[in-house]
């Protein structure tokens, strides 16, 4: 199965686990009157939406580039990742407002062994979704996959959460009856709250940063910078490198600087193997690679990406001036 079916596989898979979860959730919830599971109702139904959003986008950032979107359709993921942290933002809103209505106006929780086993298959099934999701998104570098994976991530946390509420709510009333602990279902949606509200962060914080543009993460630049430098003394200097990230995309832009005497032919074949040997590194890396002769100019730019000596740039300086007096 090729990474534009796994992904599309495993999104259809998000959308179908958290509908199920959504329907469990909120007739527990109704049933129970438990406010910490309605929320956790809440949460899934913004999972669902985020789920359903995902699975669009993958499938739109997987169409070839067009006439209109040359550089292709990437940045919908990127787009995706955002809408699904903001999803994620106003479900922590609304927890929140229910809990603390739920603590001015508080009333007995019931039938707490329904709630108690919907939590505990909800925190099973969101194991499972979110590591597959993680695993197929790092894999193929989605941004719409990764956010569903957080999604489902902070459900592990917040069901597991609400699960210990309901838990200690119901060990109370079996051995303390005479003891009021429903305030503790409120309390746990709130701490839930405050989890998703930290995933809603970061999920912005990454999503913004490929749709401005970001370079892509500090190891890949490592990584490009050694291998690019593997390449003296064929290349002489390597300048004005832009790199930026678009969904699972990477578009890299560079100046070289070779032997002057070297012919097209010749170029043009360095910049073939660095494209190829760059995308096996860097999956769907676009690579644009501007020639330069190492003429004895030395321009600013250049020398800044120069790998060779003060001496041996001196020399070509000197061989250069010669030549063109002759």
């Amino acid at each position: 199965m090729d990474n534009q079916k796994q992904k599309a596989a495993v999104a259809l898979l998000s959308i179908i686990s958290n509908s199920a979860l959504v329907i469990l959730k909120l007739v527990t919830g109704v049933f129970t009157g438990s406010v910490s599971v309605l929320s956790e109702a809440a949460h899934s139904s913004m999972d669902l939406i985020a789920s359903i959003i995902a699975f669009f986008a993958v499938r739109i950032s997987a169409r070839r580039p067009d006439a209109e979107h040359p550089f292709g359709h990437g940045k919908v993921e990127d787009i995706s990742a955002l809408a699904e942290a903001l999803l994620i933002l106003i479900a922590a809103i609304w927890i929140i407002i229910e809990a603390i209505h739920k603590l001015t106006n508080p009333r007995p929780l019931e039938t707490l062994d329904w709630g108690l086993a919907v939590m505990l298959f909800s925190v099973l099934t969101n194991i499972v979704v979110s590591k597959l999701l993680f695993n197929i998104g790092k894999k193929t570098d989605s941004p719409a996959l990764i956010a569903d994976a957080w999604h489902h991530g902070t459900d592990v946390w917040t069901s597991a959460g609400v699960l210990a509420g309901l838990s200690i709510v119901w060990v109370g009333s079996k051995f303390w009856p005479s003891v009021n602990l429903n305030w503790i279902d409120p309390v746990a949606a709130i701490l839930v709250a405050l989890l998703i509200l930290r995933a809603a962060f970061k999920l912005t914080v990454d999503a913004t940063k490929d749709l401005i543009d970001t370079s892509p993460p500090t190891h890949e630049l490592l990584w490009l910078s050694t291998y690019l430098e593997s390449w003296f003394p064929t290349v002489r200097s390597i300048h004005r490198m832009r790199t930026r990230k678009s969904g699972a995309a990477r578009f890299i832009d560079l100046h070289i600087v070779v032997d002057p005497v070297m012919t097209v032919s010749e170029s043009h074949a360095i910049t073939e193997k660095m494209t190829t040997e760059i995308r096996e590194k860097l999956s769907g890396a676009d690579l644009t690679v501007h020639i330069e002769p190492c003429d004895g100019s030395c321009k600013k730019s250049c020398v800044s990406g120069c790998m060779l000596s003060g001496n041996e740039r001196a020399k070509i300086q000197v061989s250069s001036a010669k030549n063109k007096k002759m």
